[in-house]
């Protein structure tokens, strides 16, 4: 899956939350990977499916009211007088239907249609397997003690993603990050993407800090910097 490269966050952004990650990481073991991205998937499944809908209420309507669309093909082509066969009827009925389908897939390329037709469970469920999947690749066992932890924003979602490592999804229950996501998604619909991190950064290390606390030997193990992808 190709993702577009877009500047999501400005300079001081990017300045406030690597901040906040190296002030966070001075209490605590734990290491903290911040990513942000414009979108998680490209939603082109959804593209077909709305396409494929729409086709199918377009002949639905048609089974409904045959005798207004037949008033319209005999008015297109020439009156009453033309012999239809069954073949030119289901002929032209199959390129009515093949240009509805194209014109609907069409439509469903503008990219805030498709998001804002791709339903919100769908949209939570992709975030969430991007959010593990850059995870996996660039913080999952990457430290001594198995203390990573991801900070996932995907933009036009409006959806974050926390994910931990072992050590600390054995000790952080899910739900105890629930208020880093609450600030983080209310500051990015409110346009302050890099304050919304920094805040969730914050309110992570405090999480950090009570259960892994930095002990005498802490190296710098993870990028302190904000990434997009």
């Amino acid at each position: 899956m190709a993702f577009r490269k877009i500047r999501h966050v400005g300079d001081a952004d990017h300045r406030i939350v690597t901040a906040a990650v190296a002030a966070a990481e001075q209490h605590t073991s734990g290491e903290i990977v911040t990513i942000v991205s414009d979108m998680s998937d490209d939603y082109d499944d959804a593209a077909l499916v709305w396409a494929s809908v729409i086709t199918f209420l377009a002949l639905s309507v048609i089974a409904f009211m045959p005798d207004f669309y037949l008033g319209l093909l005999y008015g297109l082509f020439g009156g009453w007088d033309h012999d239809w066969t069954t073949s030119e009827y289901l002929a032209l009925l199959f390129l009515f239907l093949g240009g509805k389908w194209l014109g609907s897939w069409a439509l469903m390329q503008w990219t805030p249609l498709r998001l804002a037709l791709t339903p919100k469970h769908i949209k939570m469920r992709r975030v969430r397997a991007r959010a593990i999947e850059l995870f996996r690749v660039g913080t999952e066992s990457k430290t001594t003690g198995r203390t990573g932890v991801l900070l996932y924003l995907s933009m036009r979602e409006h959806r974050a993603e926390i994910v931990a490592d072992a050590a600390i999804a054995g000790k952080v229950a899910p739900e105890v990050w629930g208020d880093a996501m609450i600030a983080l998604v209310d500051h990015v619909r409110e346009g302050r993407p890099g304050e919304g991190m920094a805040e969730a950064v914050r309110q992570m290390g405090v999480v950090l800090a009570e259960h892994f606390p930095k002990g005498s030997e802490n190296p710098n193990e993870l990028p302190d910097r904000l990434i997009e992808i």
